[in-house]
């Protein structure tokens, strides 16, 4: 298991199936969570995550596919869209400085 600290995290990428409907509100509320952070909070295509991510946050039932298209990014899989305890402990530790076990 690999570790991220959330000060190193200046974008976060939000990746669904399509890059449209639900990966856009997670990365909304994500934007609004993390306003002050100076955090970039981006949604995408699981198929297109940038190569500029940070991190990369997606559906459990994504996450190999992620892992297969950008090999060398912190993955974090949730069940979940809104209230997913993974995703809540990222934003934590974004806004915390402390470190994410990926």
């Amino acid at each position: 298991m690999a570790t991220i600290n959330g000060k190193d995290i200046h974008k976060l990428v939000v990746a669904c199936d399509a890059g449209m409907g639900s990966s856009v509100m997670l990365a909304s509320t994500l934007r609004k969570q993390l306003g002050k952070s100076g955090v970039t909070v981006e949604h995408s295509p699981v198929n297109s995550i940038p190569a500029d991510a940070d991190l990369v946050v997606c559906h459990s039932g994504l996450a190999a596919r992620a892992r297969s298209v950008a090999p060398t990014k912190p993955i974090v899989p949730f069940q979940v869209f809104l209230g997913d305890p993974a995703v809540t402990k990222v934003v934590k530790a974004i806004q915390q400085g402390t470190d994410i076990n990926v």
